[in-house]
């Protein structure tokens, strides 16, 4: 399953997609895996999607902003850049591996179950 808005946000009165992820990784009751996009410009923001039950985040838009400006090297740093990040919260958090994060290190205490 795919939780996307396909840029519905622009408008700024959709809902993101992060905050319909938790309802929809229960709906699917951990036999379908979910992915996530839109709206994810760092590493942490990795980190939120997969505490929250995410398998995978797209992270298009700043691929397209790396390989607009410097080509692939540009997408390459980009890559590098959120790797480290999510790197750098993970060992903050104390989780060494993807497996290790979950839902006890975001809180949502206002959005819609």
């Amino acid at each position: 399953i795919l939780v996307s808005n396909h840029g519905g946000r622009s408008t700024e009165t959709g809902r993101a997609t992060i905050e319909a992820l938790p309802e929809v990784v229960a709906a699917a009751g951990g036999h379908i895996p979910v992915f996530v996009d839109g709206g994810f410009r760092r590493g942490t923001d990795v980190f939120k999607a997969l505490a929250l039950g995410a398998k995978a985040v797209g992270i298009g838009r700043p691929m397209l902003w790396g390989l607009g400006a410097f080509g692939q090297a540009g997408v390459e740093r980009v890559l590098e850049i959120m790797q480290g990040e999510l790197k750098l919260v993970m060992g903050n958090c104390g989780t060494q591996k993807l497996t290790d994060i979950t839902g006890a290190y975001v809180s949502t205490p206002n959005w819609r179950p």
